[in-house]
């Protein structure tokens, strides 16, 4: 259904005055943290630098414990793609009449390149992880050297 001229103006008017009651809400609840901080509960600094001896191991052991479930998930979902590709491919086997017909050799030919994607996509994903976790693990190194000197 196309939208006449009186309509496609409400909509706009419409869209402008939902952005603008966002931004709204977005500005009283940033004004309302700031207006609410309890600013007497702070600690001393030195009771911090205490507690950060162990919270630079703490987050190197999150890191890595994170990095491993990261990475289970990325061999899941891989090998789920494989599982779909092979459905697939198995269903339009037993679809087709005569063996060797130009439809199964490409879903043949898919299943592969799915299966070589997926192995790719993971690769590269789980690289990825590793290099977060790297980061991560450098930074806090860097931050507790700092706090040490």
């Amino acid at each position: 259904m196309k939208l006449n001229y009186f309509t496609t103006k409400l909509s706009t008017v419409g869209r402008w005055i939902a952005t603008a009651m966002f931004c709204v809400c977005a500005i009283a609840f940033v004004w309302q943290g700031a207006f609410f901080s309890n600013t007497v509960a702070m600690a001393d600094t030195a009771t911090n630098l205490i507690a950060s001896a162990d919270a630079g191991n703490q987050v190197k052991g999150k890191a890595r414990e994170d990095a491993g479930r990261a990475k289970n998930f990325i061999q899941d979902t891989k090998d789920k793609v494989k599982e779909a590709a092979n459905s697939n491919a198995s269903k339009v086997e037993q679809a087709t009449d005569n063996d060797g017909s130009f439809v199964e050799r490409k879903a043949k030919r898919d299943k592969a390149t799915i299966e070589r994607r997926a192995e790719e996509d993971a690769a590269r994903t789980e690289k990825a992880v590793d290099n977060t976790k790297n980061v991560i693990q450098s930074t806090v190194d860097n931050i507790k050297d700092a706090l040490s000197n």
